[in-house]
């Protein structure tokens, strides 16, 4: 009678640096999809206001005009630098598009009024009727 002869396995063994190689590619991996904090492209001084209406979303977002304290024009969400000429362009052919057009002035406070008043002249060339500002809350006593 012939027995059988019952080989011992060997233990398995963890391989330290696969482990490694998957730990860094979760952590670059975590790194590339996290959100980072957005940082406006231009920094303005709001000016303050006890009355300002708080906007809720909007289905029909407005078109925004950021105005600097140099009296620099900026349009859109990316704050694209535009000239006056650019800005009517724009605005003339966003209000042939909707007849309910917003408009959004973001002004520093410190901006010329001169700017302003152009921005509102563009806006109401371009029979933009809706037009409002915006502003930070008041700082209460």
């Amino acid at each position: 009678m012939r027995f059988l002869v019952h080989k011992r396995r060997t233990a398995p063994a963890v391989i330290i640096v696969a482990l490694i190689d998957v730990l860094i590619v979760l952590v670059i991996f975590l790194l590339v999809t996290t959100t980072f904090k957005q940082q406006p492209a231009l920094k303005l001084a709001l000016p303050e206001s006890s009355q300002a209406l708080k906007s809720g979303a909007n289905e029909n977002p407005p078109l925004v005009v950021s105005i600097d304290e140099k009296g620099g024009l900026r349009f859109g969400p990316e704050s694209l630098p535009v000239t006056p000429d650019q800005l009517r362009i724009r605005l003339l052919a966003a209000g042939r598009e909707k007849a309910d057009t917003k408009l959004a002035v973001r002004a520093d406070k410190k901006a010329p009024w001169e700017s302003i008043v152009k921005v509102m002249d563009l806006a109401k060339e371009a029979k933009i009727k809706n037009l409002s500002a915006f502003t930070k809350d008041a700082v209460k006593p």
